[in-house]
């Protein structure tokens, strides 16, 4: 399997090539050539394997410069029920017939990013130490991608992680996860910015490529492909829960800010997974339904970024929604190239607009309020407590439901790491997992630096 830019760089390079490097060098993000397609006898006979087996079939149509044991060792390693607290990995919560959430959210940091940043961490040691590299990674995090790279890159060998956050927009709780961590290898910047800022940060450095190269970044972020195809798997593992036969479709509505979660979705859509909707729920930032209702992508900047109560979601510029561009624009990357590189956005033509709805692609939005609503539905309708990215999520999906297709409900979190906002909505403190019972307390290791691409180039220099 070979991998090329978005933006029409053609040269082809293989899964370990792009595992460490994050964007490609003309700025665009790494996609297959082509993706596999998965028939019906396939579709059958993954059906009832376990997680882990389920996720080396998936990912060796992908990676083919990893010998099969040796890739095989290392799912087996990253799904386990001792780190997701149950055999199934990834179970369904039923709601009612024909509605569950897809529990993603039981790993070290209790957050869906957790289902790919284990299985990175393996493939990122594997591979450094293959060729007795290092590798400094580069990211940035609204609050769960922080922490699920931070505790699966501690203590790797081989490995520093620089990750950058919005100063103070992350939950008590999400931000203590991140700065509480005193491993050598692990540095936290809180960034005087949005979350966009952070990651403009983030490709700025990578686009660089000297520094690039001088200081060996990589990135965890969703632009990596190796992250983004670890979450294929549970798109997969939720269908085969969900239905009894292949000739069953399932949809299911994903709680989105930057695109990525969505995406691992449409890739399984392309595979062949009978997928009839996927449905995009934003918060108030909610540019990708605006673009998914109009064809128009309209980024804003830092200043129109609402602080919301779900703030993982609070982000007005995908850098994940490339990919989905590109497939839609039939891999065209000069166009690609050209609509991601003008200031202010695009918008679709409108035979372009109307292919949309062939991916399969719906959307909606939430509000505090919604939230708040729907997470009091949720306990006293279905006894099930969630977080508020879940709740945009499955405010969205009742709207959006239709009869005879069972919808799953992405959970992206759990409550306790949004304790707040639980408590407007229930009066309730949400249960926290042994041990984390009073992690706010705990000593931080943070430094506080300006959106400034120089000062954060600096600090790794001083730091590697």
């Amino acid at each position: 399997m070979k991998y090329i830019s978005t933006r029409g760089d053609k040269t082809e390079r293989r899964f370990c090539e792009i595992l460490l490097e994050g964007l490609a060098p003309d700025g665009g993000l790494y996609l297959p050539v082509q993706y596999p397609k998965v028939d019906e006898a396939t579709l059958t006979k993954w059906r009832g394997l376990a997680y882990a087996d389920l996720a080396f079939e998936i990912l060796s149509l992908y990676i083919d410069d990893i010998p099969a044991e040796d890739l095989r060792a290392l799912v087996r390693r990253s799904y386990t029920a001792e780190i997701f607290g149950t055999p199934e990995i990834t179970p369904l919560k039923p709601l009612e017939p024909g509605l569950a959430l897809e529990a993603l959210s039981n790993g070290p940091t209790l957050a869906f990013k957790d289902m790919a940043m284990q299985l990175l961490g393996q493939l990122f040691e594997y591979e450094l130490g293959r060729r007795g590299e290092t590798l400094n990674i580069l990211g940035a995090t609204s609050g769960d991608t922080g922490s699920a790279a931070e505790y699966a890159m501690r203590g790797k060998a081989g490995v520093n992680v620089f990750m950058l956050s919005p100063n103070g927009r992350m939950s008590p709780f999400q931000q203590a996860q991140m700065f509480s961590l005193q491993d050598a290898n692990i540095h936290n910047l809180a960034v005087e910015g949005v979350f966009d800022d952070c990651q403009d940060i983030v490709k700025a450095v990578s686009n660089d490529l000297d520094f690039k190269r001088n200081y060996r970044i990589g990135t965890v972020n969703s632009i990596n492909w190796a992250r983004l195809l670890a979450q294929v798997v549970y798109y997969f593992a939720g269908y085969f829960q969900a239905t009894k036969s292949n000739a069953e479709q399932v949809s299911f509505t994903v709680p989105s800010g930057n695109f990525g979660n969505v995406c691992a979705g449409h890739v399984a859509r392309m595979m062949g997974l009978p997928i009839a909707k996927l449905v995009v729920a934003t918060n108030e930032n909610d540019v990708l339904d605006e673009f998914f209702r109009t064809g128009v992508y309209r980024p804003r900047g830092s200043a129109d970024t609402h602080e919301t109560s779900s703030p993982s979601m609070d982000i007005s510029k995908a850098s994940n929604f490339e990919r989905f561009i590109a497939d839609l624009l039939g891999r065209d990357g000069a166009r690609v190239k050209t609509l991601f590189t003008q200031a202010g956005g695009f918008a679709l033509g409108a035979d372009e607009t109307v292919r949309i709805a062939d991916f399969g692609f719906s959307s909606g939005r939430s509000t505090h309020a919604d939230r708040l609503a729907t997470i009091r539905l949720c306990h006293q309708q279905y006894g099930q407590l969630i977080d508020t990215h879940t709740a945009d999520g499955l405010k969205v999906a009742l709207e959006q439901r239709e009869p005879g297709t069972t919808m799953l409900v992405l959970e992206t979190a759990l409550p306790a790491k949004f304790a707040a906002t639980i408590r407007e909505a229930l009066d309730l403190e949400p249960p926290r997992p042994a041990g984390l019972e009073n992690i706010e307390a705990l000593p931080k290791r943070v430094t506080v630096l300006p959106a400034d691409v120089a000062q954060v180039k600096a600090f790794i220099q001083a730091h590697v």
